[in-house]
């Protein structure tokens, strides 16, 4: 592709006109020909198994990222450490890399506070590049447990504290520590066990191997949907669309409430322009109605948003669950 656009100049133009032309056009033509790679293929990395909620962002965006960039768009889940390994792989790649890590709370906000030797510093060794989605968590129960209202669990759980046992997807991820919010404003003491995933949750939660989790929403919602486990509980501070039959956690007199979210980020080798422009596609994908439909179906929220702000938007969760997550992480 890049021969035939850059063959197609007349050929009589002069050299320093025509280098002037090429620099020039080199801000209107696709990424793949301003700012080729090797193998002329964008990578999203994902830290998460296939079916998660990052998973799920990642390959609803990548065909038409793709599309406007006129370039390859591929997923690439490398998982290992709770997303961790990914975000160490990608910190380490060099300015020639179209690579591009598909992130979350867990790992850009709380794994800083709660390990050391983490191998990746979220300040030093990545660049903001666009905010894509909100997410809402639920609480749901194994459709065969007696409650089947929050404040109808919380009482159970009172009375039958062998089983106050919340499953997470992950262990020191926004839902962990959510469940941790929670246990505090029900007075319950519960074991949180990591669950695996998303998808193997969902899955032992219908099953019965677990009788309570919690997760996000556009992960349970399609066994909610089915009827295999009853979503108790939303996190937001109005009832989710998709759900609006079900209360929030404030409305079953939890007084707590939660919002994640997926963001791109670019290792920090990457050229300021190509970030800038790396978010100004991704943007313009997230407005586009088929994208926000899609990921609307999913229980999730699209956001459209660029560096500038993905930056100012990790700053004041920054400022809202760090200090949480080291009272959490070190309380006696």
């Amino acid at each position: 592709m890049n021969d035939r656009l850059l063959s197609s100049r007349p050929h009589r133009v002069t050299r320093p006109l025509a280098a002037l032309a090429l620099g020039c056009a080199s801000l209107l033509l696709p990424w793949s020909v301003a700012h080729a790679a090797p193998d002329d293929t964008l990578t999203l990395v994902v830290g998460y198994p296939a079916g998660g909620t990052t998973d799920q962002v990642a390959r609803i965006l990548a065909p038409h990222l793709s599309a406007r960039l006129r370039m390859p768009v591929k997923v690439e889940n490398r998982v290992g450490h709770g997303g961790h390994q990914a975000a160490r792989d990608v910190a380490k790649a060099d300015a020639s890399q179209n690579v591009l890590l598909l992130s979350n709370p867990a790992v850009m906000v709380i794994a800083p506070v709660t390990q050391n030797n983490l191998g990746y510093s979220p300040d030093k060794d990545f660049t903001p590049v666009a905010h894509v989605v909100d997410y809402e968590l639920a609480l749901a129960i194994n459709k065969d447990l007696p409650p089947n209202r929050m404040m109808f669990l919380v009482s159970w759980l009172w009375s039958h504290p062998e089983d106050s046992r919340f499953a997470v997807p992950a262990l020191a991820s926004l839902p962990h520590f959510f469940g941790l919010k929670l246990s505090v404003a029900a007075r319950v003491k519960p074991t949180i066990v990591d669950g695996k995933g998303s998808a193997a949750l969902a899955a032992n939660l219908a099953s019965g191997r677990e009788k309570i989790a919690i997760d996000t929403l556009s992960a349970l919602l399609p066994r909610h949907q089915k009827g295999d486990v009853i979503i108790l509980a939303t996190s937001g501070r109005q009832r989710a669309k998709q759900l609006p039959d079900v209360p929030t956690f404030y409305e079953n007199g939890l007084k707590i409430s939660a919002l994640g979210w997926n963001a791109f980020y670019a290792p920090s080798s990457m050229p300021a322009a190509k970030v800038q422009m790396l978010g100004g596609h991704i943007r313009s994908v997230m407005s586009d109605p088929a994208v926000r439909k899609a990921i609307l179906n999913t229980g999730m929220v699209p956001v459209a948003a660029g560096p500038d702000e993905t930056a100012q938007m990790l700053r004041r969760f920054r400022s809202e669950w760090e200090p949480l997550v080291r009272h959490y992480s070190f309380a006696p």
